[in-house]
């Protein structure tokens, strides 16, 4: 029998080098002469063709030494057949070709994905496992439009590039090719053949799941199965209470005797559903609204704290399964409680295994090292101008919140994708825009972009961006020219506030800007006022050590500014530790120091906390009108002298009001005289210098009775005890 491949398109197929494999391999009809199979299967020793239908087989014939196979069937039209294959040592295999079956993606996902528009993406290439023409099995798809070629490699074909050469949809650079019979948590990766000839494996940029680190192997896994139960559940919107408990899920809580230095890994982690009911039971009795979990996205590197992302698309393996977060997220929302993720698309790290050179290009990132690298990080920035890339990582951010249900993302290193000139400071050392400015207008368009449709698909997420700059109108709709955020962290304010609590009280006088300055901007955004993980590490300090003085006063310290922090104008985030004074620096390698609660200083600074939260979410006037200039007013805020400030905060309710007074010096004042803005009898309901919560003792225990008094040029006032080193916060009486 004549053959009927053409030689030179045989050893294309035999040195991987073919883009269109379909076109070859498989079932075709060749023109007077019948219809014939070929298959590349370079281990077997025998293959055969069959009929599953009536167990008709033919033999193919091995027409090229490194395993192409050839054979004619007795058939008058296509049919779906499978191969048998003799690999040797009794090794028989029947399974269907992979050859056999016609593209999964359709011509408009490539029109959407080149548009830059394919919101579902996540569900379209990666790895998904489906039943198609009524088989089992995966369709892989991946984008590397300037590969020579590119084949799926696992277990399944002894990373053999040639066995599962993908199909090239010319259109935008996708390549796909489903694969029967892979299953459910099989191995693979894409091994990538570059226009130079260069081999590379690649985890999926879409993977769902990912082998355990160190290794680099992408997993198979089917989303579809989880029962969700939180359809009654409404996350706090932005005129609620929102108090945020920030948390990384690897060292919150360690398996019990895990000790550091032996540098155990997987033994020390809870998994998703071990650590949920640990997680919530806390947050619901600390009186949390949200959890925000410091990247759970999978990376390679224990400590980026989750910052180097490579699968933008995967829950990471180190806590367990899809499904087990899911159980995660399903458990927070049955209890009440919102989720917010941490979502890094600023940056990327260089691992060879992930996205950096994906296809022997600057794919995701920039070709000019000016534009590609962040000096700080050593990290690789995505080149926003690209459609596709931009794509990538909405539809991740939208993947998270659709199949996850997540409540919010927190963007991290926003002032960083921004401006081009991000801690670059010579001229060579960064390229300007169009215009001549340093701002990266593809990355501001990336942003409006994800925003808008964020806010038009699920208007219930919160957006929050960590931005550390005075870019103005971060928070303002994309419909007025701003970002369109819901809410940014006040770095500002968290700088200002903890230069000012560290100072010794003897120095806090020359120094007052620092405590009230931020109410001069609080209404040009719509703030979250953060004491976050980066202020309690690398030499930081922790909270607690920070604060000036003997112990006593390092506790006293710290709950008069928790006291400032949460009757502040803007929502509230806080790192977990810090409410119960962890006292060394957080480290990701060791659990907090929940010991600590065995002593008084640390439970009672817990308790302290716990009530200030459960006041805090019980009082609207402490978050009602957080972004409207009529929900704060000083008493006053230029006594630095006694280093004291006073505030009101209120709602349209008169009888909401709350009053905050302050002393940041270490001298009690029995008679301080308080203007008032509503005049009524107060009651004191937190002071943090009640014996309870370890302070002296220094408290108003009963009601304050208002005088015709004019004081802060207010016509009525009342007289209170302020406590050294403490924060009162009083409420109208009714």
């Amino acid at each position: 029998m004549a053959f009927t491949a053409q030689l030179s398109e045989v050893l294309q197929i035999v040195k991987g080098e073919y883009a269109n494999p379909h076109r070859l391999l498989g079932l075709h009809e060749v023109s007077g002469k019948g219809w014939f199979v070929r298959a590349m299967l370079p281990d077997a020793v025998h293959v055969w063709a069959v009929c599953p239908a009536s167990d008709k087989s033919w033999e193919l014939k091995r027409i090229h030494e490194d395993g192409f196979y050839e054979g004619q069937v007795d058939c008058d039209a296509w049919f779906l057949y499978q191969l048998k294959a003799n690999f040797g040592c009794g090794n028989v295999q029947t399974f269907y070709d992979a050859y056999a079956f016609s593209p999964v993606l359709t011509d408009y996902d490539m029109y959407l994905f080149g548009q830059g528009t394919h919101y579902e993406l996540g569900y379209k290439l990666g790895a998904n496992p489906m039943v198609h023409d009524g088989v089992s099995g995966v369709n892989f798809a991946v984008w590397a439009p300037n590969a020579a070629r590119v084949s799926v490699v696992g277990d399944f074909n002894s990373y053999d590039g040639r066995r599962h050469a993908m199909r090239l949809r010319f259109e935008v650079g996708v390549w796909e090719l489903f694969i029967p019979g892979i299953k459910q948590y099989d191995a693979y990766k894409f091994e990538i053949k570059t226009a130079q000839g260069e081999l590379l494996q690649k985890q999926d940029p879409f993977e769902k799941y990912h082998q355990l680190r160190p290794s680099t192997n992408s997993l198979v896994y089917d989303l579809d199965g989880f029962i969700w139960e939180d359809k009654d559940f409404v996350p706090p919107g932005m005129n609620d209470a929102i108090n945020i408990y920030e948390v990384h899920l690897g060292s919150w809580l360690k398996k019990e005797g895990h000790v550091p230095e032996q540098n155990d890994q997987e033994p020390s982690f809870l998994t998703y559903k071990e650590i949920a009911h640990e997680l919530v039971d806390y947050v619901l009795e600390m009186g949390y609204t949200h959890i925000e979990l410091m990247p759970i996205t999978e990376h390679p590197y224990d400590p980026s704290w989750g910052y180097q992302v490579t699968g933008y698309y995967a829950a990471t393996s180190r806590f367990g399964t899809p499904h087990e977060f899911k159980y995660f997220v399903n458990h927070c929302h049955k209890n009440g409680i919102a989720v917010i993720l941490d979502w890094v698309p600023a940056h990327f790290p260089k691992d060879a295994h992930g996205l950096a050179h994906f296809d022997g290009t600057a794919l995701f990132e920039h070709a000019d090292p000016r534009q590609a690298e962040h000096p700080d990080w050593g990290t690789l920035i995505f080149n926003y101008g690209r459609k596709e890339v931009s794509n990538f990582l909405i539809a991740s951010a939208l993947f998270w919140v659709e199949e996850y249900h997540i409540d919010g993302l927190r963007v991290d290193a926003v002032a960083s994708m921004l401006h081009l000139d991000y801690s670059r400071y010579d001229g060579q050392e960064w390229v300007a825009n169009d215009h001549g400015g340093n701002i990266n207008l593809h990355a501001r368009e990336f942003i409006k972009h994800l925003n808008s449709i964020m806010q038009k698909r699920h208007p219930h997420v919160l957006m929050i961006a960590e931005e550390s700059t005075s870019y103005a109108g971060v928070t303002k709709p994309v419909l007025h020219d701003g970002l369109g955020f819901h809410l940014k962290w006040n770095m500002g304010w968290m700088n200002d506030f903890l230069k000012y609590v560290e100072l010794d009280p003897i120095y806090r006088s020359h120094n007052h800007n620092l405590v009230n300055f931020a109410m001069m901007y609080n209404h040009t955004e719509n703030f979250v006022l953060p004491l976050s993980h980066d202020e309690v590490v690398h030499g930081k300090k922790s909270l607690l050590d920070k604060m000036p003085g003997d112990l006593w006063q390092k506790f006293a310290n710290l709950r008069a500014a928790f006291g400032f922090m949460y009757t502040h104008p803007g929502k509230k985030l806080l790192f977990m530790g810090g409410e119960f004074g962890q006292f060394i620096e957080w480290d990701e390698k060791r659990s907090l120091d929940w010991f600590l609660l065995d002593f008084p200083h640390h439970k009672k600074m817990q308790d302290f906390v716990k009530d200030l939260n459960h006041i805090y979410k019980k009082e609207p006037a402490l978050w009602a009108k957080d972004f409207d200039p009529l929900g704060f007013a000083w008493i006053d805020a230029d006594d630095s002298s006694r280093s004291i400030v006073s505030f009101a905060r209120f709602t349209n309710n008169p009888t909401d009001t709350i009053i905050t007074c302050i002393n940041f010096t270490p001298s009690p004042v029995e008679a301080h005289r308080l203007g008032l803005h509503m005049p009524a009898t107060y009651v004191e309901i937190l002071n943090s210098d009640n014996e309870k919560y370890g302070g002296s003792g220094v408290i108003n225990n009963k009601p304050i009775s208002f005088d015709k008094i004019l004081s802060n040029n207010l016509e009525c006032s009342i007289s209170l005890r302020l406590p050294p080193l403490g924060a009162v916060i009083l409420k109208a009486q009714k």
